[in-house]
């Protein structure tokens, strides 16, 4: 029998998700050989009981499971010496404050498994939070759009019991005629776009976006294509974007004149160029107040995004004449920014059941039968306490 042991979040601030909720351990006993121990918490958002009413055993020690899984960064020293553990380790691009947690992986042993890694052939994710994020990201705009101008004051997200109270704030909501403009067509920026309907606004196509006015708000899903332009000015070719991103030029300022608000979705690649620049919001005709930045790349394709916000405090004012941020809605020559960089931890329950019915799908098979499609392999950074050959790359990394 396999024992596998769900972790307790140790980051501070806490992180309320959970990778695999009490239904779904009941769901996979009976479904494969294994059973499952659980870490208490008081910060979970399922809490200790919602395991323990239905049998599943609470238990500090999990020493003596075979498979581990949490959400978010396992502290270093908490890693338990040749286990094998599923989790969001953030170290395939060398991110430094995650150096000690690769080292020690290696000098202890363990067995390292990314969720952010686990992909079909076509390289789209199969274990993902995206979704959530664009349901929050989103909502999030026209909750500080409505506080910015006064026209109504929503429940922020984390508030609410679940999704489903998070929608309801909609009703008795007023919008003036505003126009939204939307990046990304993946699963962030089509959960974006499902909130906006959601929340009754019209969606328009990128030349009525454009060049008609209209008596109620409306928003525009934008592709890649809509606002990025090629330097020899040859026909749109995705592939050839993908693999030469510096060779194009932005095209977004036809949408900056127009839009009020901005929701950005769109995952960017530092070798293309940015959206806009800040002498372009030191423009008169910029006419963006309200950027949502639902990918929070600091100092990426977004100017004005130069840090990240939280749940506590999920706004600042950028001012793009002094090049500084101030308080929210402190000026209205500035731009109000929502950076928020875990919008899922917002809706915790909604997001941790989604999250584990993608590991029930797409993982569990893999990790209890057999990996014959190598989805757990290819996801595999650290084997035994080794770098496996396609993260070999990262040697020079933990050495130094």
């Amino acid at each position: 029998m396999l024992t596998i042991g769900i972790l307790r979040e140790t980051r501070i601030p806490p992180d309320f998700r959970v990778a695999i909720t009490p239904m779904l351990c009941v769901e996979l006993e009976g479904q494969y050989n294994i059973r499952f121990l659980v870490q208490p918490s008081p910060f979970r958002i399922f809490s200790d009981a919602e395991y323990s009413d239905l049998g599943i055993e609470i238990k500090e020690d999990l020493s003596e499971c075979d498979v581990l899984f949490g959400v978010k960064e396992v502290n270093p020293d908490a890693l338990i010496p040749g286990k094998k553990y599923f989790f969001f380790s953030h170290t395939t691009k060398k991110q430094p404050h995650n150096k000690k947690l690769l080292q020690t992986t290696l000098q202890k042993g363990c067995t390292l498994i990314d969720y952010e890694e686990i992909t079909d052939p076509t390289k789209k994710r199969l274990v993902a939070f995206g979704h959530f994020a664009g349901l929050v990201g989103a909502y999030n705009a026209l909750l500080h759009y409505g506080k910015r101008y006064h026209y109504f004051d929503l429940k922020p997200a984390n508030q609410c019991f679940d999704f489903r109270e998070m929608v309801e704030e909609f009703h008795g909501m007023k919008l003036p005629p505003i126009k939204i403009v939307l990046t990304g067509s993946g699963r962030v920026g089509s959960s974006a776009s499902e909130l906006l309907q959601r929340a009754g606004i019209l969606e328009v196509n990128v030349s009525q976006f454009l060049n008609e006015t209209f008596s109620q708000p409306v928003y525009c899903q934008l592709e890649s294509s809509d606002y990025f332009k090629r330097k020899d000015s040859k026909p749109w070719d995705s592939n050839h974007f993908h693999s030469h991103p510096s060779d194009y030029l932005p095209d977004f300022l036809r949408f900056t004149n127009v839009a009020d608000m901005l929701i950005a979705g769109a995952f960017w690649n530092s070798a293309a160029p940015k959206l806009f620049t800040i002498e372009d919001m030191q423009n008169p005709e910029f006419k963006i107040k309200l950027v949502a930045d639902i990918t929070c790349d600091i100092n990426g394709s977004i100017p004005c995004t130069v840090r990240a916000s939280s749940i506590p405090d999920p706004v600042y004012d950028y001012n793009p004449f002094m090049q500084q941020t101030e308080p929210p809605y402190s000026n209205p020559k500035n731009i109000t920014v929502m950076a928020v960089d875990n919008l899922p931890c917002e809706l915790p329950r909604d997001a941790s059941e989604s999250f584990a019915r993608q590991l029930a799908q797409n993982v569990f098979y893999n990790l209890v039968e057999t990996d014959e499609d190598l989805i757990l392999n290819q996801a595999t950074i650290v084997k035994q306490g080794k770098l496996t050959i396609k993260y070999a790359y990262l040697s020079s990394f933990v050495n130094s």
